[in-house]
């Protein structure tokens, strides 16, 4: 077993993560809420003497799961939602939370609860649509097709681990019996498994998992750390050519000689410099971040005159 925090209370620890409500333990309440849920649908079919799980079940599945039949997808496309959320076996929705609240602690170290939201949202619909297309393209899950459903969570929380593993590569967490691991190497085990495992039994849920971890590769390398990395020397190399924008466009205007209006006071001239500033700063700070051309036709012909009044 993984214990990322090992000198902590684990009582003390859980009682004050879920008063927190952040997204991590909102995540967690839901699949726990719809959990339970699905165990008191199973109670009342009981109580109307339907003994049999596997009738709830089932009813269940097909309103929730995520079906691999595209024309049973369109007739329910909010499956692609509610499948990641959905579990009917105990010992599924406790791995799968136990690896979402280790790796969802980790990643709030680093990272916002509204990425780490977007990120098992966005990688539970790469998972799912990952798992649709692959039953729809490859020949072996034709006689499966009709009836195949995904459920659970773990392709979203496959993305998180993945996505904040290749983020911080460097972090490290106790193992049982193996002791500090960094869990990059994880995240590339956990993969390597996934892909073997497609030939074996759930081939859809191994498909689903390996979904999740190319949205969660891509958005913790591929975009936060090399991209945003790219930006970042960008922004350095435009800095000292910004400051001579900055300085060009606000240099004190020399005082003319002749008015072909009434001479402005100081108080108005002070005024209007200083709205000019904030203005030319804001038109600034927009092309750091998003070049020249980001700018609206009116923003840059604000700059010309600018330019030119200082000349």
């Amino acid at each position: 077993m993984i214990n990322p925090y090992p000198n902590t209370n684990p009582l003390s620890e859980l009682g004050r993560f879920f008063r927190q409500r952040s997204a991590l333990s909102n995540l967690i309440l839901i699949n726990i809420a719809v959990w339970l849920g699905v165990k008191i649908v199973q109670v009342i079919f009981f109580l109307y003497n339907q003994p049999n799980h596997a009738i709830a079940d089932n009813l269940i599945m097909q309103y929730l799961g995520l079906p691999a039949s595209l024309p049973a997808l369109f007739q329910k496309p909010w499956t692609l939602i509610t499948y990641m959320f959905l579990h009917i076996d105990f010992w599924h929705i406790f791995f799968n939370l136990l690896w979402l609240f280790w790796f969802g602690k980790i990643f709030l170290e680093y990272l916002s609860s509204r990425q780490l939201l977007w990120t098992y949202l966005l990688g539970g619909l790469a998972g799912g649509i990952c798992y649709v297309a692959a039953f729809n393209f490859f020949p072996v899950f034709q006689n499966a097709l009709p009836i195949s459903l995904a459920l659970g969570a773990s392709a979203a929380v496959m993305a998180i681990v993945t996505a904040i593993s290749f983020y911080v590569p460097n972090y490290s967490i106790n193992i049982l019996f193996i002791g500090r691991v960094k869990i990059i190497y994880l995240a590339i085990i956990l993969f390597i498994f996934d892909f073997f495992s497609i030939s074996s039994g759930n081939s859809g849920g191994h498909i689903a998992h390996i979904g999740g971890v190319i949205y969660g590769f891509a958005y913790g390398y591929i975009y936060l750390r090399s991209w945003k990395n790219r930006v970042r020397k960008i922004r350095k190399i435009r800095s000292p050519f910004s400051e001579k924008i900055r300085s060009f466009f606000t240099r004190k205007p020399q005082p003319k000689e002749t008015y072909s209006t009434r001479p402005k006071s100081d108080d108005e001239y002070n005024r209007e410099k200083k709205e000019n500033q904030k203005r030319i700063d804001s038109i600034l700070e927009k092309i750091s971040k998003g070049g020249y051309d980001s700018l609206t036709h009116e923003e840059k012909e604000f700059l010309f005159k600018s330019s030119q009044n200082n000349h």
